[in-house]
């Protein structure tokens, strides 16, 4: 048995053991970073427990280590010591000790993983009284850091509970029957690491997941987000909300989606409300080249708009875990959310008036339960309004220019993850009953849009040619929505194609306020 541990970390660890030296503090390797080590897993976490209160002695280490204290749960005596990734990671306790930290980046120049974090939990009694307490068998495995630095090649892993062995067998089992009640989060943890490590949740821990679903309502917004957004920023996260429903955990965590289920939809659709939104989200890892799409040919992909500059979008970040393309697929589970509500039969037809907007107040209300930030909030909440756009653009051929300038105005930087949404809906609806000419006229509408856009600048934030002291020097107007209302219909018709110069413009506003008069006395 080896263990694999960049140079970096095992530095860092030498550090972490001389501070404790000087107290004679007892500290073993504990949790993922003990998993990970044996599994040959890259990690920028570090846990270590220690049998003294991290949280006097925290503040102290980071010092010594040249990094930042978090306070991570004051409650059970839980801190974090963020150290950066540089080329020397500056550490005064190294530098007594004769060591420094001047290996290579592990991330290269990729900005991958920029600093190290070190996680210090207090433990009382015996480690196997702690690691009794852990959450799963992965994760209670442990190494007294004493006798691993002294010779890495020779240590001794603590593994009561068969740990190691549920690694072989890529196995989430609970390392007893009350883990989920000590700490209801790891009932979403435990489909996070099936789908971060690729392995499977064992019966029993599903059947515990089952009957302890309802506990996830005690847990913080804030740690239900963290959990949810590092499930959909997995490749083939579809396949794992889905799993969720099935554990009965995915409408525990958001019980609006509940009435969704068995709600019936207008025949060209294949599936059911809950059904198709789970679908969406797989339609979307499908676009995003991020998984399959059993129910269709692989080629169907081949029409699909991308290139090096979508793969960048996708890729930007929003939050501190979130990017576009984990919150398209937070949108896709969302977009029809208000259906049941706005459920109604006209001539003999299921029709849903009204459900994108009203979805939109919906899923921000949730994600603000959640603790998402308001940035990505309003990402979610345009998607899921304007989830509807893109078809209602050009029904009888490609959109005109003041149309795809209407768009991008109102949908802003959500606008190329609700093309995307919009053809990831148009899948998750047929299924495999997919029409190919209409997903032809579909995907050739996409990339109308999409190259548009990218060739003509001016279609999003054409230059300006005239300002609102303009309006109101040359043509005696007051301040307020007249203003604002003139100065968007000359940006309109620049992108439009039909204003490029100074004097176009004020032509088009005298025209306009002459044709208003006129109106008016009329």
């Amino acid at each position: 048995m080896s263990l694999q541990i960049e140079p970096e970390a095992l530095l860092i660890l030498k550090s972490v053991d001389h501070f404790l030296n000087a107290g004679q503090i007892e500290a073993y390797l504990v949790g993922g970073f003990v998993r990970d080590m044996l599994t040959g897993r890259p990690t920028a976490d570090i846990d270590v427990a220690v049998a003294e209160d991290v949280l006097k002695i925290a503040p102290e280490m980071a010092d010594a280590l040249g990094g930042k204290f978090v306070l991570l749960d004051e409650a059970n005596r839980i801190a974090r010591i963020v150290l950066p990734r540089k080329d020397i990671i500056p550490s005064p306790v190294l530098e007594k000790s004769g060591d420094r930290l001047n290996s290579p980046l592990p991330g290269g120049e990729t900005g991958e993983l920029k600093s190290w974090y070190v996680d210090l939990s207090t433990f009382d009694g015996t480690i196997h009284q702690d690691l009794a307490r852990r959450d799963f068998t992965i994760n209670a495995m442990a190494i007294r850091l004493k006798t691993f630095l002294e010779n890495p090649a020779a240590f001794q892993l603590i593994d009561p509970f068969a740990g190691q062995e549920d690694l072989s067998r890529k196995a989430v089992k609970a390392v007893n029957d009350s883990v989920f009640e000590a700490d209801p989060a790891r009932l979403l943890r435990a489909v996070r690491l099936a789908a971060e490590l690729d392995f499977r949740i064992t019966a029993r821990t599903e059947a515990l997941i089952r009957r302890y679903r309802s506990l996830i309502g005690r847990v913080a917004g804030e740690r239900i987000k963290d959990e949810l957004l590092r499930i959909l920023a997995i490749p083939e996260a579809g396949r794992f909300v889905c799993y969720l429903d099935n554990l009965e955990l995915l409408t525990a965590v958001i019980p609006e989606m509940e009435s969704c289920r068995g709600v019936e939809q207008p025949k060209e659709h294949h599936w059911d409300v809950l059904n198709h939104s789970l679908k969406t989200v797989q339609t979307v890892d499908f676009l995003l080249r991020q998984g399959n799409w059993e129910h269709v040919p692989a080629d169907v992909l081949d029409a699909v708009p991308w290139s090096d500059k979508l793969s960048r979008h996708f890729a930007a970040k929003v939050g501190n875990i979130s990017n576009h393309a984990v919150l398209i697929k937070l949108a896709a589970l969302l977009h029809d959310i208000a259906k049941p509500e706005t459920r109604i039969t006209v001539d003999e037809r299921v029709r849903f008036y009204g459900h994108a907007e009203q979805g939109a107040a919906l899923a921000a209300g949730i994600l603000e339960r959640l603790r998402f930030s308001n940035k990505e909030i309003k990402l979610v909440e345009l998607m899921v309004r304007y989830h509807l756009r893109p078809t209602q653009m050009g029904r009888e051929g490609m959109p005109t220019q003041r149309a795809i300038y209407r768009y991008f105005r109102d949908t802003g930087s959500a606008g190329i993850d609700i093309i995307f949404l919009s053809l990831a809906d148009h899948l998750a609806a047929r299924g495999p009953d997919l029409d190919r000419e209409q997903w032809k006229w579909h995907t050739e509408q996409a990339n109308y849009i999409l190259t548009e856009c990218s060739r003509k600048e001016s279609l999003i934030s054409p230059p300006k040619l005239i300002d609102g002291h303009d309006l109101m020097d040359l043509f005696g107007l007051k301040p307020g929505p007249q203003i604002r209302e003139i100065l968007e219909a000359v940006k309109e018709s620049q992108a439009a194609g039909e204003l490029s110069t100074r004097e176009a413009a004020l032509s088009y506003v005298k025209n306009r306020l002459l044709y208003r008069e006129r109106n008016i006395k009329e």
